[in-house]
């Protein structure tokens, strides 16, 4: 008998040492956080005549340290410029925080603006911290959120799928036809102490 409570509450310390918090995380050591770096730092898909470029300026950023994300939009086709139609940019970059599996949102504006590439030239946005929470998320999704707004990302492995939304309007005999463009890839870096 004294042999199964010994086991038990064996087993109930190894549970509790086992489930850490997402503030304790980020006093944890790097190491234990097993997660590698699995992508390039940037990622370039080809879709008709357009590129679509995400990059990080690195695979490994240290807590505190300024995280550089960027898109770029390139156009390539026959022509010396074309007009896209977007919504306030045709970037988003939607995150995933992997060790707490948080979703980090990219929310924008929705008007209609249209913006004129010239072929060779990227267009280029830089990511901004964007994300939300709402009254019923989770006390430490809400703690993560704030703490993310001002201080920037926290130690974790952090994976972007961005992507370019966009259409294009072009005069098939005679008449206007919308072709739409959702260009997606995929980037991931790390914050470690």
């Amino acid at each position: 008998m004294r042999e199964t409570i010994l086991l038990g509450f064996a087993i109930l310390t190894l549970l509790l040492t086992a489930c850490a918090s997402p503030e304790q995380m980020d006093n944890e050591n790097p190491s234990t956080i097993n997660y590698e770096v699995l992508n390039k730092t940037n990622a370039e898909v080809t879709e008709d005549e357009f590129i679509y470029r995400l990059v990080t300026k690195k695979g490994e950023y240290r807590k505190g340290e300024s995280v550089t994300i960027y898109a770029e939009l390139e156009y390539v086709g026959d022509s010396e410029t074309i007009t896209i139609f977007h919504a306030q940019s045709p970037f988003s970059f939607p995150i995933e925080e992997k060790t707490r599996n948080y979703s980090i949102d990219y929310n924008m504006n929705q008007p209609l603006l249209s913006t004129t590439l010239k072929k060779g030239e990227p267009l280029r946005e830089v990511y901004q911290n964007s994300g939300s929470y709402g009254e019923t998320d989770d006390k430490e999704y809400i703690n993560f959120m704030k703490s993310f707004w001002k201080d920037g990302f926290p130690v974790g492995y952090f994976v972007v799928d961005g992507f370019a939304d966009f259409y294009v309007v072009s005069n098939v005999d005679g008449e206007e036809k919308e072709e739409e463009f959702n260009i997606k890839a995929q980037i991931d870096f790390k914050v470690v102490t």
